[in-house]
């Protein structure tokens, strides 16, 4: 069912406050939950509801939609012990807050969007759907525990959609990390560069969980990723093409690995090829389903 009232958790992060700006032009009241109401209120519409905890949130307010984005960004910097316990903390953690929460309330959500990503399915070759087994290793059992917190919201009647998202292209995270390299031609690929990296446009991104808000059936695991995932060599010469630059200096995988420890293996070494079958069936059309010209929207607004 369409949202008419939204609690959005993330909403300051670089999908969320897209989102939630979508969200409002769509005449949806959105309540957004954040640790940091000052600097959520620089990036979030005027009119969204800022709550520093779920007990500011008054009793008598119902959602009938919940969007549960929140979690530590796993790419900004070397996984020590400690960033790997906020890992966990800030997603299994928070998302089973959430649904305690809810379950000592009379009206759950109708629906409950929740973050996962592609790391669910661990490293790999071969072409994946929502189907499809996973490989065992630390991006795997993240993903899996935060869907297992967030499938407490079935047992409270809610219909839940697991977003598995890819890379998410955009003027913030990855790419916005690759560029000053490739802007001085000074980028390429990394490791041997067979890598596949299953990505998505921003904007796709946020019309996708739109779609999952509004279609009733579509519900489990929902991979968030474009139809056409492409090799780590194949993305560095189109943002190469792009930027009109050369993109032929590789980084070796034992440079990644010093300069990133276990994040490279996990997040820049090894890939996975992630095909969104379920958003296909439900009729879901990428406005940027091609990387070349995603990568020419992206940067034409930002040159």
């Amino acid at each position: 069912m369409p949202a008419k009232s939204l609690l959005l958790t993330g909403g300051s992060g670089f999908i969320g406050r897209h989102f939630c700006r979508s969200a409002i032009r769509s005449g949806i009241s959105v309540t957004l939950l954040t640790r940091n109401v000052t600097a959520a209120a620089s990036v979030v519409p005027e009119t969204v509801r800022l709550c520093a905890s779920l007990e500011d949130i008054d009793a008598d307010t119902h959602f009938d939609t919940v969007v549960n984005l929140a979690g530590e960004p796993l790419g900004d910097g070397r996984w020590s012990a400690a960033r790997k316990g906020k890992f966990f903390t800030s997603r299994v953690d928070f998302t089973e807050a959430l649904v305690d929460f809810f379950s000592r309330r009379n009206t759950p959500p109708k629906q409950v969007i929740s973050g996962s990503a592609i790391g669910y399915y661990g490293p790999g070759t071969e072409p994946v759907n929502e189907s499809s087994t996973a490989t065992e290793g630390f991006s795997h059992t993240l993903c899996h525990r935060w869907e297992v917190a967030a499938s407490g919201f079935e047992r409270l009647g809610s219909r839940v959609c697991y977003l598995r998202t890819g890379i998410v292209l955009g003027e913030l995270g990855a790419l916005a990390r690759m560029l000053p390299a490739f802007r001085l031609g000074l980028g390429g690929p990394m490791g041997d560069g067979e890598q596949y990296m299953s990505w998505i446009h921003r904007d796709d991104m946020v019309a996708l969980i739109k779609h999952c808000i509004d279609h009733p059936t579509l519900s489990g695991p929902v991979n968030a990723t474009a139809p056409a995932p492409v090799s780590n060599r194949h993305f560095s010469r189109e943002l190469g093409r792009a930027l009109r630059r050369p993109a032929a200096l590789p980084m070796p995988a034992v440079m990644a690995r010093l300069l990133f420890g276990e994040m490279a293996d996990e997040l820049l070494l090894q890939g996975q090829c992630v095909l969104p079958e379920a958003l296909l069936a439900t009729d879901f059309r990428f406005q940027y389903p091609e990387l070349g010209i995603a990568l020419e929207a992206l940067l034409d607004k930002n040159s």
